[in-house]
């Protein structure tokens, strides 16, 4: 299915938001890629996830462990949140933005929320289990008071051909 980019701004930035100081989205979504490359060579599904401060220094990079880890919630944008979380010993990451190569499912959802981050950009939508815009719209809920923007389908075209091969591998 075609999508238009997904997106959703507290803040009027026009079409796309600004990516962090010195960085781009696609190398940003590139990284992400490469940490869901690595966790698709251990098995794991390929899901990848940057942490990255407005001012472009990256946090954290992760990607799924659930596997490895014996643990449903050792998912890549949980990983890096917590990563994250403890570099700037604070679970609050009010000036980051989480990139990650598939749209997060609600458990994940959650996780951005409690983390205040700032936005969220993702690769390939979901429509089994996305929680942003494809099942549901997990950061549209003003009563709850945290305004993370998102920016969805950048780069979704590689994060579909990861999973894709990656299943069809599997069967």
């Amino acid at each position: 299915m075609d999508y238009e980019p997904c997106f959703l701004s507290a803040k009027p930035w026009g079409p796309v938001p600004p990516s962090p100081r010195g960085r781009t989205w696609e190398e940003l979504m590139q990284r992400a890629l490469a940490a869901a490359e690595r966790g698709a060579a251990g098995g794991e599904i390929p899901v990848g996830a940057v942490v990255c401060d407005l001012q472009g220094n990256i946090l954290a990079e992760a990607h799924n462990q659930s596997i490895a880890d014996s643990d449903p919630t050792a998912h890549a944008e949980i990983a890096a949140l917590r990563r994250a979380g403890k570099i700037r010993q604070n679970y609050r990451l009010s000036d980051c933005v989480l990139v990650v190569t598939l749209e997060p499912c609600v458990m994940c959802m959650g996780a951005i929320r409690e983390a205040r981050l700032a936005g969220l950009v993702f690769g390939a939508y979901d429509e089994r289990a996305g929680a942003v815009c494809s099942c549901l719209e997990g950061l549209n809920c003003p009563q709850l008071g945290v305004r993370t923007w998102h920016y969805g389908g950048v780069m979704a075209d590689r994060s579909i051909r990861l999973l894709q091969q990656f299943f069809r591998e599997k069967r």
